[in-house]
């Protein structure tokens, strides 16, 4: 037969491992939940900079000339085409 000292060991091991484990994963969980913030900032900066970057890019490309370069487009000149790329080589 166990004595009651052994129970009460017993016991007390489950009883630590079952709050220990509860206060660990509420730490683990609470570190995740910033880590998971701390990401959704970095990629909202992220975004936000590759629009700034697309937006002068767009504000710094050459004007269009009206050119029609699609050869399935009825306005379409290959007279006004090989001038524009003359005009770029040059």
């Amino acid at each position: 037969m166990v004595s009651a000292t052994v129970n009460v060991a017993r016991y007390t091991a489950l009883f630590s491992g079952v709050v220990y484990g509860w206060y660990h994963r509420r730490q683990l969980q609470a570190d995740h939940e910033v880590q998971k913030q701390n990401h959704a900032v970095h990629e909202r900066k992220k975004l936000i900079s590759e629009a700034k970057d697309a937006w002068k890019k767009k504000l710094e490309a050459p004007k269009d000339s009206g050119v029609v370069t699609d050869p399935e487009d009825p306005r379409f000149d290959l007279e006004k085409l090989v001038a524009k790329w003359e005009a770029e080589s040059a």
